[in-house]
């Protein structure tokens, strides 16, 4: 499975952005799909994942209610739709992909097989 990542960017203090990660190669339907982020000097964090087939969607308390994640099976596309950005938001943000996942272990990032290249977002004050 192979993920490429894209839609970051520059954005002001309360602005919006879009990330995409598009996975090809041998796609299970019922696998979960996740972003994580990492800012310099820290660890990979959770951001936001939909849970295996079934689609449920769970995100960090940090991005609640600002974040939105989607899946698109027909483009096996996953989204992160991020409003309210503030600086504490800058990280370079990583979709991952995992097929055996249990919901016990969507929080960590070294639970997930697959990743993405990472793409940046800086958040302006």
């Amino acid at each position: 499975v192979q993920l490429q990542a894209s839609g970051g960017g520059l954005v002001q203090t309360g602005g919006s952005l879009r990330l995409s990660c598009v996975a090809s190669g041998r796609i299970d339907r019922d696998a979960t799909m996740a972003w994580f982020r990492q800012a310099p000097g820290n660890e990979r964090e959770f951001v936001a994942a939909v849970f295996r087939r079934a689609g449920n969607k769970y995100y960090s308390d940090s991005v609640k209610g600002r974040f939105a994640i989607s899946r698109d099976n027909a483009k096996n596309t996953v989204y992160l739709q991020m409003n309210s950005l503030t600086p504490e938001d800058t990280a370079v943000y990583y979709c991952a992909y995992d097929s055996r996942l249990i919901l016990s272990s969507l929080w960590t990032w070294s639970n997930y097989d697959y990743w993405g290249q990472g793409t940046q977002v800086t958040v302006s004050s």
